[in-house]
């Protein structure tokens, strides 16, 4: 079966070496309590690159993405291969994607952060700052805040951070150090602090006693797009896990795909959510294991071939690390802040091979070398293209054809899936129009085809 694509281009942010892939603002637009003690809340995302952000940039291309792609992929498998005790240490893969915007401490400070599914910890600039990014928003001063509260060095939170974490002699303060992969880093005091979730509806979700990092020593390539980095990881200090009690471990997205001729939507915004709000259900909702693996920081699925028309591709397991459960299972990770889906070299190879004898267009290359299979398009950008699904174990999903070709430029398609040696990431652009659950209790991560334009 053809289906008649029409490939939008797409706008990643200016490249910068291993940094940033795309930046949102997030605002809580509705909160729910059930009666089981739960909540539920929901925010809206803001994507970078809409006309809607202040950081709107036309000129940005998805080439930059691409390489933004490998280099979070890069440190992902680094962190992947690490002993259990290293994994929330020495190297993180690159935050990106989006922006959370939440208050810290009593009376609230507001700060703008990056939400990230592949960071634990959270933490944001404070005073006094021995070496700053420029940020928007001023410094939080914990001086200020009558909630705050260092966290000691025998306390679980310290503990939990495993090599990442030093105690100040003398008085007794669990200190972090994170160091990101392209040589950024934070150094700071771990603390408690009240997080307040702010609403459009003038209703706040304020949460007690969240663990942090307060950051006094900041670097590298941040800019003043953020204050630090909200972590939306599985480890235990991630705020997922923080708030279990208020959210039983449940959130989920809903993400609209990224395009150039972004006038048409541009009051319509992704959305993230929390608790109650979180549950994904329906006829059409299909549902596959999360796999434990040795880090407990990444969301592993397991992929077990992919669809062409009407042939299947076995996937072969790449080399990502140990999984608890055995054999082949956890062999890819779904993750928000890479952009393009990444396969190993030789099933890539295999899978451009079917699209090539299933597509009746005109093949032609990337000038740029940056995308292995590209073909002229019409001048609306339309190719025929055949359909593609992700047979992970228990769901089929079909993905978006906008969003596997997408135009680079002007009259050229390419493929948005890349090859990356041995390594596995089930990026955005293959996420968009899809509401995705995440629930850490039942360990699964549902699918459900939403138009998030209308979410």
């Amino acid at each position: 079966m053809k289906t008649n694509t029409k490939a939008r281009t797409l706008f990643p942010t200016t490249f910068v070496f291993l940094f940033f892939l795309h930046l949102s603002f997030v605002c809580c637009r509705k909160i729910i309590s059930s009666n089981r003690g739960e909540i539920g809340f929901t925010l809206d995302l803001i994507h970078r690159d809409s006309p809607q952000s202040p950081f709107y940039n036309p000129t940005n291309s998805l080439r930059d993405a691409f390489h933004r792609s490998f280099s979070r992929a890069s440190f992902f498998q680094k962190s992947s291969f690490s002993t259990p005790d290293s994994i929330q240490s020495s190297i993180s893969p690159i935050p990106g994607e989006y922006l959370m915007k939440l208050s810290i401490g009593t009376p609230p400070v507001e700060i703008v952060a990056i939400a990230d599914t592949g960071s634990d910890l959270t933490w944001t600039q404070c005073q006094p700052c021995i070496n700053c990014f420029q940020q928007p928003y001023p410094l939080f001063d914990s001086k200020k805040s009558s909630t705050y509260k260092t966290i000691g060095c025998d306390a679980q939170e310290c503990t939990s951070i495993g090599s990442s974490s030093s105690c100040v002699s003398g008085n007794n303060v669990c200190e972090y150090q994170i160091n990101y992969g392209d040589n950024s880093h934070t150094i700071g005091d771990l603390a408690f602090d009240v997080f307040t979730f702010p609403s459009t509806s003038s209703e706040n979700v304020a949460i007690p006693n969240v663990a942090f990092g307060c950051g006094h020593d900041n670097g590298g390539t941040f800019n003043n797009h953020t204050s630090g980095i909200i972590g939306l990881g599985g480890g235990e200090v991630s705020i997922i896990k923080q708030l279990d009690k208020q959210i039983n471990g449940k959130f989920s997205y809903c993400l609209i795909p990224i395009q150039l001729d972004s006038t048409s939507i541009s009051n319509v915004t992704s959305h993230i959510n929390f608790g109650s709000n979180a549950i994904v259900s329906g006829p059409d909702v299909v549902s596959t294991p999360l796999i434990r693996m040795e880090s407990s920081t990444f969301y592993y699925l397991t992929l077990e071939g992919v669809s062409v028309g009407n042939k299947t591709l076995e996937f072969k397991s790449s080399k990502i690390g140990g999984s608890y459960a055995g054999g082949d299972e956890g062999n890819i990770i779904i993750d928000s802040g890479t952009t393009l889906t990444l396969m190993p070299s030789e099933f890539y190879e295999n899978l451009e091979s079917m699209l090539v004898d299933s597509i009746n267009a005109t093949r032609k290359e990337d000038s740029s070398g940056t995308f292995g299979l590209c073909y002229d398009s019409d001048e609306n950008g339309t190719i025929d293209a055949p359909t593609i699904v992700a047979h992970f174990t228990n769901a089929d999903i079909e993905l978006s054809p906008s969003s596997t070709f997408a135009q680079v430029e002007k009259g050229l398609v390419c493929l948005t899936i890349v090859p990356a040696k041995e390594f596995a990431i089930f990026g955005n652009l293959a996420q968009a129009n899809f509401l995705i659950g995440y629930d850490l209790v039942a360990n699964k991560i549902s699918f459900k085809p939403t138009d998030c334009t209308k979410y």
